[in-house]
């Protein structure tokens, strides 16, 4: 099964080796039929800390490096 991959900007990059990345997805209300915005947060492992707050970056899954980090930066847009 392949990884999943997310496009998203970073919104924090204060901790070492890892960004907070927020992926934004608009979903379609199930009964009004209404459109909206849909943000969340991933933080995601950075080696190279060379990544600044509003970056777009693609990142991908992985195995869990930590508590709450599961995501890899591939690369930046």
């Amino acid at each position: 099964m392949p990884k999943k991959r997310l496009i998203g900007k970073i919104i924090s990059d204060k901790m070492e080796k890892t960004v907070v990345v927020q992926v934004e997805e608009i979903k379609k209300h199930p009964l009004y039929k209404r459109r909206y915005r849909f943000h969340k947060k991933y933080k995601a492992h950075n080696e190279k800390s060379d990544l600044k707050i509003g970056d777009k970056v693609v990142i991908e899954e992985c195995r869990p490096m930590s508590k709450e980090k599961r995501w890899r930066v591939i690369k930046k847009l």
